[in-house]
């Protein structure tokens, strides 16, 4: 090791790994420099406005279009019909059904698409759309999923009516979906059968909506001369829907072009292929021109991809001393309209299977049915791996339940149940092998940090006072989440593998390109994918430059959702820092006339063992590659493309502790604390973590205490705008207390496991634990959320404590 000031100065200079590096790319966001799709305007370009039925469930009689094209400036109105010639009035869904493009006959919810007006600016096109006239007859509605197949509930999919499966396995009705089933049950019967203890409790996860800042949209470009077909979209990614716009168009893939640029959130919402995507990209085939298509807020909460809408049905069986042996989860899944739900094919209930969570729960059973509903179809992971946050809230939220039935405290039912440290790896009884963690270690550093036993000795004291104004309450949350999707031998979206990719090219006085297939939408992947090789190659991240979003630039990725950015493309990009490494030695030994085993790698160069003042830099090294300086046989240059196929998922936990106090009077909720500790494994930018810790926590706040798509019982949305979807801003948002463990990841290169979605998965049950916990002692075992004041206040009525 050579002089430590000077290697430290080397390191620092570097801003690799562990850097709290200020993020690169936001100094054109604070400029109002981004380039988002709606920015996007190229000559001849026309708009679309989709007309949008206002029946959940109606025949469609007929369409008049004429007012519509006597309209100023409209040019086309499109429907079903004009779509059928080219084979595209129907989609494939990435949940493996169909969905209507346009309603072809039929709608079957609320602001279906039913057609698109095109028009030479968006007020015409708007003018143009309110102009159409649509005759319906009405039909009846099923909004409650427990309803979807009784024998005289009303088919809602005509179409796939007689069909016996639809892509999952058997159907025992024409509003069933599939069954999916995980565990042993004969096993965990068994252990329910000689339980000293059990528990059940029904526990809904409600509609809700990941409301990005910036809705969907796109703008296609079709030449006809070349063939070539560009869009810029709203989208997660970019490659995926690539491909699928070639199964659907029959455009060679080549000549399709997916630029998803600068994108204003996306949360899972941005990951599906919406009908208004299809129908601009079919317009600009047949028109030649571009045709733009952007969202209102209304119709992207009322119409895109919804989150959660799982009614569940939780069971542990237990020793009486509240040591957990059996675990059965059931749930009935409201998959809307049509099954566009994004999962994997061989995981149709996505990764509900991780509901053990990290528990050394031995026997296990999970079923999860699911249904068509009159409702918006969607179901995608809003800030989670797939179903992991309805998994997780189920585990937290039974763990509790159980704690009340023994007597146990809260802290104390989950220590006597976590995988311990020295089981790890541990398979549980889903079959998920858990790589690491560290859990007990976890949940004692939190409750150290908040004075744990101080905090309950607060709330007895508070309970004992007649006078007191207030409830107290304090939840807790210790989680285990499954993300980076994934293994290909377990991932798949319409059998493409969910592998992800990084190349790196590296010029000759020492800048880097770096192209991948994930799609930042706020995450910050310029800044720690350039640490990422700033540390591999001991090159400066100043001078890394990461591209992403654009198909005819990026080698092929599964795009950015899951987390499951830094466990696999960050796993990529660190494999392909490693080849260039592996080269940029060998050219090093030549250069200094030694063995490749006579060298060393020292932060940002090659020295020789023994001799350090005889060395090369890694920017010296690149200047050499271009020369004929090399070993013979070698091709000049220091570029690498490296793919990754994970071996296994990767498993971030956290330990939560929630205080509230809820005003007896009023029903309102204040959050006087939240501690949360996450283990994200090795960190490459504890700013942007940080960062990324706070959204989520935030965004679970708003699930936990506001959020829900209500619908009364004709299918009508009751809150689909944000006078009425509740978006926290700071006002509302309580302060967040941070900390970490540090357990890496054994199988990923540099020990990462993913962070962003920890947050959200963790927070909700914290939350909800804490509005429990207010009222356990007063015989309350659940509440559902959201815990709307208006809400809370209702309990309160109810149990006589809101009396002055």
């Amino acid at each position: 090791m050579g002089d430590l000031s000077d290697v430290k100065e080397r390191e620092d200079k570097l801003q690799g790994m562990g850097t709290s590096l200020l993020r690169k790319e936001d100094a054109k966001f604070i400029r109002g420099q981004g380039t988002y799709v709606d920015d996007i305007k190229l000559p001849g370009m026309l708009f679309g406005a989709v007309v949008r039925s206002p029946y959940a469930h109606a025949r469609i009689k007929s369409i008049n279009k004429a007012k519509a094209l006597a309209s100023p400036g409209v040019v086309a109105v499109l429907t079903a019909d004009d779509l059928k010639p080219v084979n595209l009035h129907w989609m494939p869904t990435l949940g493996g059904d169909v969905q209507a493009v346009l309603a072809d006959k039929k709608v079957c919810f609320q602001m279906q698409e039913v057609a698109m007006v095109l028009a030479s600016d968006r007020y015409a096109a708007y003018d143009g759309a309110a102009l159409v006239e649509v005759d319906y007859e009405e039909l009846p509605v099923i909004v409650d999923p427990k309803k979807a197949m009784a024998k005289d509930a009303v088919i809602i999919r005509e179409d796939i009516a007689d069909k016996k499966e639809v892509g999952h396995g058997p159907r025992t009705h024409p509003n069933h979906i599939f069954t999916w089933e995980a565990g042993d049950k004969a096993a965990a019967d068994a252990a329910f059968a000689k339980a000293e203890v059990t528990v059940r409790e029904e526990i809904l996860n409600p509609r809700v909506h990941p409301c990005p800042l910036e809705t969907c949209g796109c703008v296609a470009s079709f030449n006809k001369a070349t063939g070539y077909l560009t869009v810029y979209m709203t989208t997660q990614a970019p490659h995926i829907v690539r491909t699928v716009l070639a199964m659907l168009s029959g455009i060679a893939e080549s000549k399709i072009r997916v630029v998803g640029g600068d994108i204003g959130g996306g949360f899972g919402n941005k990951v599906p292929v919406y009908p208004g995507y299809v129908v601009a990209i079919v317009a600009s085939i047949v028109t030649g021109l571009p045709i733009k298509w952007i969202e209102s807020r209304i119709d992207n909460i009322s119409t895109t991809g919804f989150a959660r809408d799982y009614h569940c049905v939780g069971e542990l069986a237990a020793t009486k001393d509240g040591v957990v042996k059996g675990l059965r989860f059931t749930a009935l899944a409201d998959h809307g309209a049509f099954n566009s739900h994004v999962s994997a094919t061989k995981l149709p209930a996505g990764l509900f299977s991780i509901c053990t969570g990290s528990y050394a729960i031995p026997n296990a059973y999970a079923r999860v049915d699911a249904v068509y509903t009159n409702k918006a179809p969607g179901g995608v992971a809003y800030r989670c791996s797939l179903r992991v946050t309805e998994a997780v809230y189920l585990i937290e939220r039974m763990m509790d339940v159980l704690a009340l039935k023994v007597g146990v405290d809260k802290a104390e039912i989950r220590r006597r149940n976590f995988v311990k440290s020295e089981q790890f790896p541990y398979t549980t009884s889903f079959g998920w092998t858990l790589d690491s963690g560290a859990y007990h270690n976890a949940l004692e550093k939190v409750l150290k940090a908040v004075d744990y036993d101080g905090l309950r000795r607060e709330q007895a004291a508070r309970r004992a006072d007649p006078k007191a104004t207030s409830l107290m309450g304090i939840g807790i949350a210790t989680f285990t989440e499954i993300v980076g999707a994934g293994p290909t031998k377990v991932c798949d979206i319409l059998g493409i593998g969910l592998f992800d990719s990084c190349e790196i090219r590296v010029h000759p006085t020492g800048g880097v390109i770096a192209r991948l297939g994930t799609m930042t939408q706020g995450q910050g992947h310029s800044t720690t994918y350039a640490q990422i090789i700033a540390t591999e190659l001991g090159l400066p991240a100043s001078d890394i430059v990461v591209e992403e979003g654009d198909t005819d630039k990026a080698p092929y990725g599964a795009g950015t959702w899951g987390s499951r950015s830094t466990p696999v493309s960050g796993a990529a990009t660190a494999q392909a820092s490693r080849k260039i490494k592996d080269k940029a030695k060998k050219i090093a030994a030549h250069a200094l006339e030694v063995s490749e085993g006579d060298l060393e790698w020292e932060i940002d160069r090659f020295k020789v063992k023994g001799n350090p003042t005889r060395a090369k830099t890694m920017k010296e090294i690149c200047m050499i590659s271009h020369t004929s300086n090399i070993p013979a046989g070698m091709e000049q240059g220091l570029n690498a493309v490296a793919y990754y196929d994970p071996p296994n998922m990767t498993f971030p936990f956290g330990a939560y502790l929630c205080v509230v106090d809820v005003d007896k009077f009023t029903g309102e909720v204040n959050v006087r604390r939240f501690y949360a500790l996450d283990d994200c494994g090795t960190r490459i930018n504890p700013m942007i973590i940080e960062g990324q810790i706070h959204g989520g926590l935030t965004e679970a706040f708003a699930v936990a205490m506001g959020q829900q798509i209500p619908f009364d019982e004709n299918g009508n949305h009751v809150g689909n705008s944000l006078m009425d979807y509740f978006l926290p801003t700071a006002m509302e948002t309580p302060k967040w207390e941070t900390d970490h463990t540090v357990t890496p990841c054994p199988h990923h290169p540099i020990g990462a496991k993913g962070v962003a979605e920890s947050p959200h998965v963790g927070g909700i049950p914290c939350f909800s634990n804490a509005v429990i916990d207010a009222f356990s002692h007063l015989g309350v075992t659940h509440m559902d959320m959201p815990h709307t004041a208006y809400r809370v206040w209702q309990t309160l009525g109810k149990l006589g404590v809101n009396q002055r």
